[in-house]
């Protein structure tokens, strides 16, 4: 049998080939880490994702973010009366991105649950 996170990987590049054929690696990265802080209640602020250098520079951070804007993937938002923070947030288009991976991830571990 196949080892579950290859097959999980086989079927997320599938997936991602269609969702996010428009973004690179380092797209993806951003773009979950905005959606990773965000479900956990804590919504990343654009400086906050521009000093996420484990994924990129500063400039290709910048790049990505407004990449990932135009392509529909976050909105950024202000709360409150603060107009100068800027909250990123995933849109309905992320949200369905991220239900397709978790249905890849239950296909990969189906052969395994019934073994």
């Amino acid at each position: 049998m196949q080892n579950l996170y290859l097959r999980f990987l086989k079927i997320a590049e599938v997936i991602q080939k269609g969702s996010l054929s428009e973004l690179d690696e380092s797209g993806v990265l951003l773009l979950n880490a905005i959606a990773v802080s965000h479900a956990a209640g804590h919504p990343l602020t654009v400086s906050q994702a521009m000093n996420l250098s484990h994924i990129a520079s500063q400039t290709t951070l910048h790049r990505k973010l407004d990449e990932l804007r135009i392509a529909g993937f976050i909105e950024q938002i202000f709360t409150g009366t603060n107009r100068r923070t800027k909250y990123l947030v995933p849109t309905p288009v992320a949200h369905a991105y991220f239900e397709k991976m978790s249905q890849a991830l239950a296909l990969a571990a189906a052969p395994c649950l019934s073994a």
